[in-house]
Order: C-alpha cells, then structure tokens, then sequence
C-alpha cells in the first residue's frame, strides 16, 4: 500500500469513528484477517476497512460516504456463504451487519415475524415455536447462517421442495440503496402494487442494496412428521425413485440423497444408522395431519421397495426422525473428516436426469482422478457434489476448480442451471457465460447500473462483463476443438 493509500484509508477510519463506536471499525491487519473469505475459503482477499454499524441511520451513513468517494461496498452477514459472494474487496469496505440480530416482533395471528438481518435462521424457529409455528427455508448452516444472508443468495434448505426457497417466504425487506435512501420493498398483506422487487432484490448477492431489515412468513408447525430412510444399490436406482415418489402424488417435506462416502463419513460423524453398505440412500419425510401422513408413507415404501431398496426405515418418533436428519445436515463437517479439504459446488439440474448425471459425475472423478461424496437436495435436483482434494498437494486445488467447472456446465446441458441457492459470487461467474448469451447478461447488467451506477456494491461478483464472457466462450471452443481433434486422431 502506498503512502497516499494509507492516507485515504486512515481518513476513511476517522470519517467512520466520529459516528460508529471506534472499536467497531477495524483497519488493523490482524483483526482484518477473519473477514478475508467467506465459508468458500479458497478464494480470499483483504479489506481495506471493515465497520460494523449498530442503527440504520449509521448503515446509511456509511453508504452515503462510500457513495460520494467511489469506495467500494461488500455487506456481509455470517460468512456462512459457499460462493466467494462475501469475499472482500481490497480497496473497499466491509459492511457487517453482525450487530443487527434482534428479533423485532412475531405476530402469531398474521404468522409473521419481523427481523434484522442478522437474526440466525434456526433462532427464528426456536422463538417461534412458543406459538406452535417456524421458518420453512431451512439451510444445512441454520444454527449460524443468518436471515439477511439468506436473503441474499435465495438460500433453500431440505424442506424447499415443500416450502420453498427464501423467496417463497418473504413479504418485506427493508433495504438501503447505493446512495444511502432507506427504502421498504413489498407488504405485510398478500400484494403489493408495481413491479415485483421483493422477487429481484432476493438472490441478488449484495448487488443492489443492503437489508436492514426482513419480515417473513411462519407456518404452523405440522401435526405429525415422519421420515423414510431408503438404502440402494446404484445411484441410478435412488434416482428413479426420487422421481417415482413425486409422480405418485406425495410432494414430501424433504427428498434429500446421499452416496455412499457421504453415507459413511455421515454416519461415523453422528451414528444416525445408515445402511453403510448402500450406494445411496434417500431420507423421505412425510409431514401432516396422522391420517395423510400414514397413508403416504405407506405409499412411498411401497415404491422403494417397487425399485428394489436394499433397506427401509421409518423413524417412529421425534428423536429418531431427528438423529436421521442429523446426519444429512451435518454431511458437510463430516466430509471434512475423511479429507483435508472439499469443494463444496451447487448446480440445479431437472429430476429425470439426476441419474445420468450422478454417472457422469462418476466418471469425470476417474478423469480427475478426485473422490466425490455427493449430499443433495433430490426432490428439486439442487446438487451439492463435495470434490474432495488436498491444497497441499500442486495442482490439486486446480484439478478440484476444473471439475466443478465441468460439473456445472453438465447441469445448463441437461437443461439446469448453475446455482440452486449458495449463488454465483466469484466462483460461477465464469459459468455465467455458459448459461446466458449476451442479450440476457446486458439485462443484469442494465438491471446494475439502473440500481448502482457506479458500480460500488459487491463490485466484480455475479454478473460478468460482456467482454470477459465473450473471451471465455473464445477459450472455451479453442478447447473444446482441441479435445474433438485429439479424440479423432487417437
């Protein structure tokens, strides 16, 4: 950093310190050390700054100042996030909004509760359970995630093929634009009049403004909740059969699939009793009043076992079903155990080709010669394939990046999409190309500048620019000629 740099960031600190508590704006390279990544610690970079306001009128403050110089913004919730979407920018600020965790109001005849950003997901629940009612999106990281952060990356969950994503489940944020403006986008009733903003500014990654604050939907807690838990002998059965549940009328609470090292490593970290010699096992749950969910957990064992399950098990009470689903949810730590580092990716691929792709995904980890334990949310064919590797051998962190890259280019081939809900960040934005053309990147673009004409908010994360896509398409056919040649002379 250069002495005009330091400069320029010492005055920065200062403006910041005469209206946010000093200790709460931090420049010092060691305290700056822990925003340098998010949960996708393969990509990092230090801030210049980061503050961590405690009032709206502080948040706003900060945007007008940073609006005024050109610097720079990244909001940051927990850090949770697994696309680089929080990763800081060096010459700007992070904008923590770790202080704003108060749950501000639940209005149990309206099921609504009405939150700073901050909130955790799972705190939501706990404080609305009280009234026998919860927050349907439920993301693996819930115990720390937090709601703005979900708001965000339109974070899902192993209840989303039921309940939705976050989107489904928000009636208001209160947002700060670019230019500091305190703004309220949606209702607290069923509609809201002119375009559907709640619905853009849900996954938009920080891009277009900073929440301060959301109001969601609560559902009444169901009456009864069971689970299924079905081991096979080919991932290309449990496949079928994620698609055979639905096509008989049962929408599940939750359809989630394991393969055989997420079984393992999942059940040596929690002892859940998994089948540890399947090759894939489903966890089905069945949600409702006693009746329906009698009838249909009926109904979905006889289609397992129609497809030839291995085993099936149905959890017999609230602690069972529970352990079975600790498991699934704790399959990202556990896979942790079994290698020194994985990356965990996320692409969104149509159900009736879950099998097809699970083999494809097979071989190109013989390609890479790199495991893949699969956890994915089945029922709507949101993938997590974790591509295991060691950063300390050369080369293999490129291996794992290139194999991801393949694998999510395989999902927009079978008519998917990149990202189901961890968003496209730093780590997708390559793939943007692959997706979109260039008309429809110059609508994201358009849709950008319309919110933040200079361009400050989470600079250089999401939306790629024409030229770069225009060159990694260029790159991309060179190679791909290449591998048609090479092929054709072997």
């Amino acid at each position: 950093m250069t002495s005009e740099s330091r400069s320029s960031k010492q005055q920065l600190a200062d403006e910041f310190r005469s209206f946010i508590d000093p200790q709460f704006v931090i420049s010092d390279e060691e305290t700056l050390k822990p925003y340098e990544c998010d949960g996708l610690a393969m990509y990092r970079e230090m801030p210049m700054l980061v503050v961590l306001p405690e009032t709206v009128e502080q948040v706003q403050r900060v945007m007008r100042i940073c609006h005024e110089k050109g610097v720079p913004v990244v909001a940051r919730g927990a850090g949770t996030g697994l696309c680089a979407g929080a990763m800081p920018h060096k010459e700007g600020v992070v904008l923590s909004l770790a202080k704003f965790n108060r749950i501000l109001d639940i209005d149990p005849v309206a099921r609504t509760a009405r939150l700073q950003p901050g909130v955790r997901n799972l705190a939501i629940s706990e404080e609305a359970a009280q009234y026998g009612l919860y927050y349907g999106p439920d993301p693996s990281s819930q115990i720390a995630c937090t709601i703005g952060g979900n708001v965000a990356e339109n974070s899902g969950g192993v209840h989303c093929l039921k309940y939705g994503l976050t989107v489904h489940n928000l009636l208001k944020v209160e947002v700060i634009t670019v230019e500091g403006e305190r703004v309220t986008v949606g209702s607290d009733g069923l509609d809201a009049c002119g375009m559907d903003l709640l619905a853009l500014l849900t996954g938009s990654e920080g891009l277009l403004g900073v929440v301060t604050e959301v109001t969601v939907k609560l559902l009444p807690t169901p009456e009864v909740a069971r689970v299924i838990m079905a081991g096979f002998d080919s991932i290309e059965k449990a496949g079928d059969a994620v698609g055979a549940v639905i096509s008989h009328g049962i929408i599940p609470g939750g359809l989630e699939m394991m393969d055989g090292h997420a079984i393992i490593a999942a059940d040596d970290f929690c002892q859940a009793g998994y089948p540890r010699d399947a090759k894939a096992l489903l966890l089905c749950e069945v949600d409702g009043t006693e009746e329906e969910v009698d009838e249909h957990i009926a109904e979905a064992e006889a289609v397992f076992r129609k497809l030839s399950a291995t085993s099936i098990r149905t959890s017999t009470s609230e602690e069972e079903r529970a352990l079975l689903w600790k498991g699934r949810k704790s399959a990202f730590p556990a896979v942790g155990r079994i290698s020194p580092d994985y990356y965990c990716m996320d692409g969104t691929i149509p159900r009736r080709h879950l099998a097809r792709v699970l083999l494809e995904m097979e071989k190109m980890s013989d390609e890479f010669g790199l495991r893949v334990a699969n956890v994915f949310h089945a029922g709507d064919g949101n993938l997590h394939p974790l591509i295991l590797f060691d950063a300390n051998v050369p080369g293999e962190f490129e291996k794992a990046e290139a194999f991801g890259s393949r694998i999510l280019e395989l999902c927009v081939e079978v008519g998917g999409c990149i990202t189901g809900e961890h968003g496209v960040g730093v780590e997708k934005i390559r793939q943007m190309a692959v997706q979109f053309d260039d008309r429809e990147l110059a609508q994201f673009h358009s849709v950008k500048v319309a919110f933040d004409p200079k361009g400050i908010l989470n600079p250089g994360k999401g939306v790629p620019t024409l030229k770069f896509c225009q060159e990694y398409r260029s790159i991309e056919h060179k190679q791909h000629k290449h591998e048609q040649a090479g092929a054709e002379h072997g």
